[in-house]
């Protein structure tokens, strides 16, 4: 009697070592975001000098369904720094605004690039 409890009890243990969980996903979730509608980003710059002239570099050929937005300078504390331009994926509906400075009473103003409705 006591071999058949042993041999039952690592029966019990071997087979219980073989259970496999599989994870199945039915479909990805997705979430679904709605673009925002920005008029314009301003961040105050106040620095000694204004910016220098434009970022200096080769603009790439113009790519499907994107648009290159220019490279900026942005000021750190102590001087500007060059920020290069990169892709932006096209947004049907909505033009986009380069990044600029706009000097005002209280100092230099940048405006970020954004996308604009219309």
């Amino acid at each position: 009697m006591s071999t058949r409890l042993i041999a039952l009890a690592a029966l019990t243990l071997l087979a219980s070592g073989c259970v496999e969980e599989r994870v199945v996903h039915d479909r990805p979730v997705v979430v679904e975001r709605p673009v925002v509608r920005r008029e314009v980003v301003e961040e105050v710059v106040v620095a000694p000098q204004p910016p220098p002239p434009r970022v200096v570099e080769v603009e790439p050929m113009p790519r499907q369904g994107y648009v290159w937005a220019r490279g900026y300078w942005r000021w750190n504390g102590r001087e500007y720094v060059a920020i290069p331009g990169h892709w932006e994926v096209v947004r049907p509906g909505y033009h986009y605004v380069h990044p600029h400075y706009e000097r005002r009473d209280d100092g230099w103003h940048l405006n970020v690039g954004v996308w604009v409705n219309g």
